[in-house]
């Protein structure tokens, strides 16, 4: 999303919460001068790639075998 420095300025509580879920541009003069973000957006990101790399099959037992031998 973007938004002018004014909108954000009138309206800062209304993007603050919308910055949880995306990342806010800010321009002034039709420039990008700003990003307003997540700072643990990475990390969720991160743990959604890892659902499902395990197979349902598996047991917690078996991954960690599986992990600490390298196989």
């Amino acid at each position: 999303m973007s938004i002018t420095a004014t909108e954000l300025k009138e309206n800062l509580g209304k993007y603050l919460l919308l910055s949880a879920t995306e990342d806010i541009y800010i321009t002034k003069n039709g420039k990008i001068v700003s990003k307003l973000s997540n700072p643990f957006q990475d990390r969720v990101a991160i743990a959604k790639s890892l659902f499902g790399s395990v197979p349902a099959e598996m047991t917690l037992e078996e991954a960690r075998e599986e992990r600490l031998n390298g196989i």
